[in-house]
């Protein structure tokens, strides 16, 4: 479908600001509200603006994503990532719009050593996970043409990613550990906003994954960002079971993207070439 206006929530966020710089690139109209008023916790709110707006498609990039905060906010995770999905997927049926919503890795419990397909049983094993599945299921059961994707350790120009934590983490110290059991897929926001027009634009509808492609641990991340950045570090290799956590991660979450691409006829980029660009333009 043609995507004539979009109404983005969660706008503030890395992957919402990415969203609103895409959409005046591409001249397509936009409503981008501020969390303080249109907080997806908020039905009154967004029904509103949704029909003020009468945009023909909503981009969810809300989210609860404090995974180990989760463990103790049970109720507030599953309120933003779930019960309120679950709303807003009923606002779009109302007002005839269709509703894409990002969803994440952590559905899966790891235990599968191999690419996980959109087709695999999911098994969240911790709340996070629990509330994002109980979220992608919600927007999917309310309207078959709805798109979910799930993504996986998402970075972009913002402070809610594993890179800009890493950076800060480094000043001043001379070494840092970081897990080389923790495997998955780092995701640029420069590459899901295309990605999403592009599946808008093909009328594709359903469940896909959407990653970089190859995957690596965070181990590997970190060292290969530290060589982009020229940061003068020693990256020590150490087990996730090195770091008390509140929340228990899956081991090896990376997910296939091939579905994606090929309904796409793309190539989706490697993790690495996307990295590379992110450092040059956060410089």
């Amino acid at each position: 479908m043609v995507a004539n206006k979009i109404l983005v929530i969660g706008a503030e966020g890395q992957l919402g600001r990415e969203f609103q710089a895409g959409l005046e690139k591409r001249s397509i109209d936009v409503v981008a509200p501020k969390e303080k008023d249109c907080s997806i916790t908020d039905v009154e709110a967004v029904g509103r603006i949704l029909r003020e707006s009468k945009a023909n498609v909503v981009i969810n990039c809300a989210a609860y994503n404090a995974v180990d905060q989760a463990e103790e906010d049970q109720d507030l995770a599953d309120l933003i990532n779930h019960r309120s999905v679950a709303g807003l997927a009923q606002l779009c049926n109302e007002n005839d719009c269709r509703l894409v919503h990002y969803s994440t890795d952590y559905v899966f419990d790891g235990n599968k050593q191999d690419l996980y397909l959109e087709s695999d049983a999911t098994n969240p094993i911790n709340v996070y996970g629990r509330s994002k599945l109980d979220g992608e299921q919600a927007a999917l059961e309310a309207n078959s043409d709805n798109l979910v994707f799930r993504l996986s350790w998402v970075i972009g120009k913002g402070e809610s990613n594993f890179l800009f934590k890493f950076s800060n983490w480094v000043k001043g110290k001379q070494s840092i550990e970081v897990s080389e059991d923790e495997i998955s897929i780092p995701t640029f926001t420069r590459d899901i906003v295309p990605l999403t027009f592009e599946a808008l634009n093909k009328g594709l509808s359903g469940l896909y994954q959407m990653t970089s492609s190859g995957y690596a641990s965070r181990y590997e991340l970190a060292r290969y960002y530290a060589e982009c950045k020229g940061l003068d570090i020693s990256i020590m290799p150490v087990p996730m079971s090195k770091f008390k956590t509140k929340a228990k991660r899956p081991g090896f979450s990376a997910m296939a993207n091939d579905r994606l691409a090929l309904d796409l006829k793309t190539e989706i980029p490697e993790w690495r070439d996307s990295l590379l660009m992110y450092v040059n333009e956060t410089q």
